[in-house]
């Protein structure tokens, strides 16, 4: 029945226990495979668990009493730690996927020996994880996530209804997306460019006309302003995915763009990385020992940018972003009925 399929949130307060429920069990169910080591995708999903808790907490922090062992800080130590190891593997993954195949018999012994690397430092990390998961502020986490679990406390805005409050949940992480610099970064724009210039912003850029070797050092010259964009759109991401069974597809798409734009933003960052590692490991002679790969290099970030454009030039459209704002303004999923209520959990008893 279609009951079934919602969920049952009367408020806020109902709402933030779903998510911490959820996301909290999502992470110790990866647990124990990830101190073992075994598997990368369980790395992968206690990461995003972890992560996914992290936003839900400071994004309700002023409905709910959570312990103080239970903050964005405690729990953004551990997702760190994750992290560190998570890139590490995809740093490898990147590496055998688009560069390993194409290059020179020379430059793959060079290049077993960054992997000799990679595993030393893997290693390490690897220890420092399985310490971190062992460790009291880890144990104190969980223990005052099931205790709150068990006996939630809330503040008075959890009474709010969910509908009601959604589009000022979202509207300020929409914002600092929106209004982020990274929005600016065009090679093809010179410094005297306004922003009044802009509402022109799809017929400035001709991204055939942009040279590879231009775009590559372009990117390399400039990626934390385009991480830190790929960091807000994470978490405005996260944040609007917590929503979708209370808006249409109009939002789902918008969902959907945010990480296009989350992931070929991650990608570049990678290929930063990536470019990083290797010099730290051959310094300046890295682009004499893999000249092949320094090539491939360039070719991977010109793809990219062909990717990061459309995305670009579509959200400095006015028309994007008003329909942004009004899609989130519009929640569509009514509040429950008294009835719906019972019937739904006379439907889960049985």
């Amino acid at each position: 029945m279609a009951l079934a399929t919602k969920l049952i949130v009367q408020n806020l307060g109902d709402y933030t226990y779903q998510a911490i429920q959820k996301h909290f069990k999502k992470t110790l169910k990866w647990e124990k495979t990830v101190k073992k080591d075994e598997d990368s995708e369980a790395l992968h999903q206690m990461r995003v668990g972890m992560r996914r808790l992290r936003t839900v907490v400071s994004s309700f922090d002023f409905a709910v009493n959570l312990p103080k062992t239970v903050c964005d800080r405690n729990i953004g130590k551990i997702a760190r730690k994750l992290g560190e190891l998570r890139d590490l593997d995809v740093l490898k993954e990147s590496i055998e996927t688009n560069f390993q195949a194409g290059l020179t018999n020379q430059e793959l012994k060079h290049l077993q020996k960054a992997f000799d690397v990679f595993d030393k430092q893997r290693e390490t990390i690897a220890l420092s994880v399985k310490e971190i998961l062992k460790d009291t502020r880890y144990k104190l986490l969980k223990s005052s996530l099931n205790g709150w679990l068990e006996e939630p406390s809330y503040q008075e805005s959890a009474k709010l209804p969910i509908e009601l409050v959604l589009p000022d949940l979202l509207l300020p992480e929409v914002s600092k997306f929106l209004l982020h610099p990274g929005w600016l970064f065009n090679p093809s724009l010179d410094e005297n460019n306004s922003i009044g210039k802009l509402s022109k912003f799809s017929h400035v850029n001709d991204s055939t006309n942009l040279k590879k070797e231009k775009n590559h050092k372009y990117l390399a010259g400039n990626n934390e302003v385009l991480h830190n964009l790929r960091k807000q759109s994470k978490r405005l991401r996260y944040q609007m995915e917590l929503f979708v069974d209370f808006y249409d597809e109009t939002y789902e798409g918008y969902v959907g763009d945010v990480k296009n734009i989350q992931d070929v933003l991650g990608e570049i960052h990678d290929f930063d990385v990536l470019e990083k590692w290797f010099i730290d490991i051959f310094g300046s002679e890295f682009t004499e020992k893999l000249p092949t790969f320094v090539n491939l290099l360039a070719e991977k970030r010109h793809e990219l940018w062909q990717r990061w454009l459309p995305l670009q030039q579509r959200y400095m459209q006015a028309d994007t972003r008003h329909k942004l704002h009004l899609a989130i303004l519009h929640p569509i999923q009514e509040p429950y009925s008294q009835a719906e209520l019972q019937e739904q959990t006379q439907h889960e008893k049985n």
